[in-house]
């Protein structure tokens, strides 16, 4: 048999050995790459929660149940039960929702500078990278989205 024709049937074998070392570092790269992607949604909306319930909460600063509930993106329609976001944000055991306010209840502004109003929302995001876990130690990654706007309306006339 002639040489050349030996070393092209090495060459296949060795090929199929380099496909399998280098397939699964390339699909953990990319599983990798999915979960950093959907975790950077995740705490886009969040932060989005948390900007919807302290825009709010700064025009109505006296009713912390209505701010968390534009937080959780609960409005008054009761037929919209479709969710197309991967953070169920109505679940109270896996999202909190803090509120705080700086400055008097009746006042707008404290020693010359402007109370506000603080939301922030928290999420555990499960990582679904392999491994992951046992190296990091914990299955999940603790989201905070925050957000403070001026209270404009103090809520004591």
């Amino acid at each position: 048999m002639p040489k050349q024709k030996q070393m092209r049937s090495n060459e296949k074998g060795q090929s199929l050995v380099e496909l399998a070392i280098s397939l699964p570092v390339i699909l953990l790269i990319l599983l990798a790459t999915f979960d950093f992607g959907m975790a950077l949604f995740s705490y886009s909306i969040l932060r989005d929660a948390a900007q919807e319930g302290a825009l709010y909460g700064s025009f109505n600063p006296g009713n912390k149940t209505q701010i968390e509930n534009r937080a959780r993106n609960i409005l008054p329609r009761e037929d919209d039960e479709v969710f197309s976001s991967p953070v169920n944000l109505r679940d109270k055991e896996q999202v909190s929702v803090e509120i705080k306010f700086k400055g008097k209840s009746c006042e707008g502004v404290t020693k010359g500078t402007a109370n506000y109003v603080e939301v922030r929302v928290s999420y555990n995001y499960p990582i679904i990278m392999p491994l992951t876990g046992e190296i990091v130690g914990t299955d999940t990654i603790r989201l905070t989205g925050s957000a403070s706007n001026v209270i404009l309306q103090p809520p004591c006339k």
